[in-house]
């Protein structure tokens, strides 16, 4: 049997989920600070099929599951989140397996080089700083692991963590610490985000 696609995995998981659940998981998923957002008009009163089909459409597949996880894992979903995240996909040719395999499986040089030349000579999180700024909902385990590299200092962890949204403390990073850390401290900002947001890291890479 062929690996199902991303949006019938998702489609499956919030068919599983109680009428409860399935509720709070749209009322998470209408109440995402992030960008793009979702029209409530799309979400309230449709039932798991149509939500599966809103949330690829809104976030592309790739992104579509790294929310879906997101959200089951606000609403304690956890099992839930552990279950679809476990199970063989194939979007487009690529699988869930295939990207962790290539994520985690090479060594650290390895990812310092395939973030450094993304474009020409501008490091991937430079060329994709507008999405990384919009799309990246770790940001306080990434400070966390930041300041613990060296990468930031408290004073500059406090400043961003002031910040009342997730783009804002990513716009803080970039224009404060990421901005005057050079190509070394941008390598392990990328390495970072390959560990806590590895399905967004993959889908900058390939599209």
């Amino acid at each position: 049997m062929p690996p199902r696609t991303i949006k019938a995995a998702i489609q499956d998981a919030l068919e599983d989920l109680t009428e409860k659940k399935f509720k709070k998981f749209c009322a998470a998923l209408l109440d995402r600070r992030g960008e793009p957002r979702v029209k409530r008009s799309s979400v309230e009163g449709q039932d798991y099929i149509t939500i599966a089909q809103v949330l690829v459409s809104t976030f592309t597949e790739s992104g579509a599951l790294r929310i879906t996880l997101e959200l089951l894992r606000e609403i304690d979903c956890s099992e839930e989140a552990q279950r679809l995240g476990e199970l063989p996909h194939e979007p487009k040719r690529i699988s869930i397996i295939s990207i962790s395999q290539s994520i985690f499986a090479h060594g650290p040089s390895a990812g310092a080089s395939a973030g450094r030349t993304m474009s020409g000579d501008r490091h991937f999180v430079d060329t994709h700083r507008t999405a990384l700024i919009q799309r990246v909902s770790t940001v306080p385990p990434l400070l966390d692991e930041l300041l613990d590299r060296g990468i930031i200092k408290q004073e500059g962890y406090n400043t961003i963590m002031a910040q009342a949204t997730s783009q804002a403390r990513m716009r803080e990073l970039y224009t404060g610490p990421l901005n005057a850390c050079g190509s070394s401290g941008k390598d392990i900002f990328y390495k970072i985000l390959e560990k806590l947001e590895p399905y967004l890291i993959s889908d900058l890479r390939n599209n």
